[in-house]
């Protein structure tokens, strides 16, 4: 099927279940459950074969989750028993694999229900598929390999390039942050590994596409990304779920080490189904006069919390922290974006859209501190929510502090709400509620939707037109 055809009949899906499809079942290799213990870690390590500095690392982690307490901003996970779910999973595939038709039927037709194959092959540089708790496809087009570009599944590259992984991994986001990175560093398992050489600029975006196949299921994926000094690209992440009865549960985690000169675009479109519980987490180093921009766009889930974060290390070092959240119905995203200035001249902009509807929950939770000695140094933040009806909330608890006196931070909030009257204007026009609805939405979020390919902005479009049409928001 062609790549216009395939993305006509995205487009003309008539319910999200459409997109995402329902779960079916598949064979598993392996799995892992039952109580998280020091055994069951040591299982994890033998399984992948990972040298004695890993397994420390993990043992080190699983030490920390089971000491540190649970967060005080996370609420509303009381069904989350690590014990009742699968903590790893592999399906039954062997090892990865570089064309789709050596994939089992039923897993490659989850990816070609959300058009990853075409979508590769038309304008990506390389692609990293993960179902479960594994990398069960990768591929790097040979012209990029040829410019000395890294692109292997994270455990792959623990065995082939251990000192490079081993210099960066963890180091970015450590496992002692909260109990849910400490989990994740025991648990890690699929992602990926991408190092771009100095002064190399990928043309075209590399991307990595997370499937959690059934319920009651564990996903820890680890993507780090290395970019060398003066190097570019743009890394894109994609996340689904087919439908199914009970909750799976992701905590992914992303590093990027932006060395001096270099750029890094990280896009996110988050379209969990709504029986997942996600906690993902993301941060960067940025040297000097490095750039890392991200957007963060989490449409699905039950519950998401993730705040895309900003280490200014260098002088001259940028950030831009775009964030997109929906909650339609009785669902929550807990986001934002932290930005933390280490060295002078560094400036971030934070932009937040938030959109609540149908009692949906929007927090936003925001941090920019600007430490002494960052001179003239700039931060601007920009929190919008919009509030679709009178059941739905939103909530900003933004924390900005300076402690450099040449430094500034500018921070502004607003807070609008859908009324009648302009209900009723469009109404008269011919327009639909339902149709209104998303109409307003897609102007809310513009700003961002601008940054994004052509491919991913029709199908954001259309998956935000199915929230809001009489069949949508099903998930």
């Amino acid at each position: 099927m062609g790549q216009q055809s395939r993305l006509e009949e995205i487009l003309k899906a008539g319910s999200l279940e459409e997109i995402l499809g329902t779960a079916v079942p598949y064979p598993k290799e392996i799995e892992l459950k039952g109580e998280l213990t020091r055994d069951m870690v040591e299982e994890l390590s033998r399984i992948k074969n990972e040298p004695d500095w890993m397994l420390r690392h993990r043992l080190k982690a699983l030490e920390l989750f089971q000491k540190l307490p649970m967060p005080k901003w996370v609420v509303g996970v009381e069904e989350l028993d690590l014990e009742s779910l699968t903590l790893y999973s592999k399906p039954e595939i062997g090892n990865e694999v570089k064309d789709w038709d050596d994939l089992p039927e039923n897993i490659r037709r989850t990816f070609e229900r959300l058009n990853i194959p075409e979508i590769e092959k038309k304008f990506l540089s390389g692609l990293t598929a993960v179902f479960d708790s594994e990398s069960v496809y990768s591929n790097l087009k040979a012209e990029f390999e040829k410019m000395g570009i890294i692109m292997l599944p994270m455990e792959e590259a623990v065995q082939k390039y251990p000192d490079l992984v081993k210099k960066y991994f963890g180091r970015v986001f450590p496992a002692g942050e909260h109990k849910f990175s400490a989990l994740h560093h025991a648990l890690w398992s699929g992602g990926v590994f991408v190092y771009v050489p100095k002064g190399v600029r990928i043309p075209f975006p590399v991307e990595a596409f997370f499937v959690i196949g059934s319920a009651l299921e564990g996903q820890f994926e680890h993507t780090l990304l290395v970019a060398d000094e003066g190097s570019y690209i743009h890394f894109i992440e994609g996340c689904s779920a087919p439908m199914y009865k009970g909750f799976s549960f992701h905590d992914g985690m992303v590093e990027i080490y932006a060395h001096k000169g270099a750029t890094v675009k990280f896009t996110t479109i988050q379209n969990w189904s709504r029986n997942v519980i996600n906690f993902n987490n993301k941060r960067a180093i940025i040297e000097e006069n490095a750039y890392v921009e991200w957007i963060e766009g989490s449409i699905g889930s039950k519950i998401t919390y993730t705040y895309p974060s900003s280490v200014l290390k260098g002088e001259g070092a940028r950030t831009a922290q775009y964030v997109v959240s929906l909650s339609n119905g009785p669902f929550m995203k807990d986001t934002g974006a932290k930005t933390w200035h280490l060295a002078p001249n560094t400036s971030s902009k934070i932009v937040s859209k938030s959109i609540s509807a149908n009692g949906g929950i929007n927090i936003y939770r925001g941090l920019v501190r600007i430490l002494k000695g960052a001179r003239n140094s700039t931060a601007t933040v920009s929190c919008d929510s919009l509030i679709l009806d009178e059941e739905s909330r939103a909530y900003t608890y933004p924390h900005n502090q300076s402690d450099e006196p040449t430094a500034s931070i500018i921070h502004e909030a607003t807070t609008g709400k859908l009324g009648e009257d302009k209900l009723f204007y469009m109404n008269s026009r011919g327009i639909s509620e339902e149709e209104a609805k998303s109409l307003i939405v897609l102007g809310f979020i513009s700003e961002i939707l601008e940054g994004l390919p052509f491919e991913y902005v029709e199908v954001l479009k259309k998956v935000i037109e199915l929230e809001f049409s009489e069949v949508g928001g099903v998930g």
